[in-house]
């Protein structure tokens, strides 16, 4: 099996710690992204989850959308955890879970550096949906779902510098 490791980097006008608690805390993740309510215990063994917001709710998804497990953190620098989408059983069902990797790294002259690594390996699908691969460019505000990571790091980029994220809420 050939080894599949995706790599995004962006630079965001933020504190490392600003940005490590719009990772790990539900009162940010829930505005950025595909949204959504991550709750982290944030330990070696500690399990995380994204819990659905009402939006999520509305449109018939009740359960769990992402979960997996901590296996390293150091605040606010690095996170690893295993990653396994939820919310497209169909879909992705019979694949591994993944491994997530954040590292965020304060930089004197670009502000901060976040580095998320996803390693993809056996989960093709998984691969193709956070590559961004999919995205419909001719969706209606608040439907697209398929930018992946790219997209999901620039809202995170323009929420923190600017308060407003790229679509906003409904």
């Amino acid at each position: 099996m050939t080894n599949t490791v995706q790599v995004y980097r962006v630079y965001i006008k933020a504190s490392p710690e600003r940005i490590w608690d719009a990772i790990t805390k539900p009162e940010w993740t829930q505005k950025y992204g595909y949204t959504g309510l991550a709750d982290y215990d944030l330990k070696v063994g500690g399990k995380h989850r994204t819990r659905p917001t009402q939006a999520f709710i509305d449109a018939g998804m009740t359960g769990d959308l992402v979960d997996g497990e901590v296996l390293e953190v150091d605040p606010p620098r690095k996170l690893v955890v295993t990653w396994k989408l939820l919310m497209a059983p169909e879909d992705v069902a019979a694949e591994p879970y993944t491994t997530l990797t954040y590292e965020i790294e304060e930089s004197k002259t670009a502000g901060t550096r976040l580095t998320v690594t996803h390693d993809v390996t056996g989960a093709p699908t998984i691969a193709a949906m956070v590559s961004g691969s999919l995205e419909r460019l001719d969706a209606p505000p608040n439907e697209n779902a398929g930018g992946g990571w790219a997209w999901i790091l620039s809202d995170l980029k323009s929420l923190l510098e600017t308060g407003e994220t790229i679509v906003p809420a409904p």
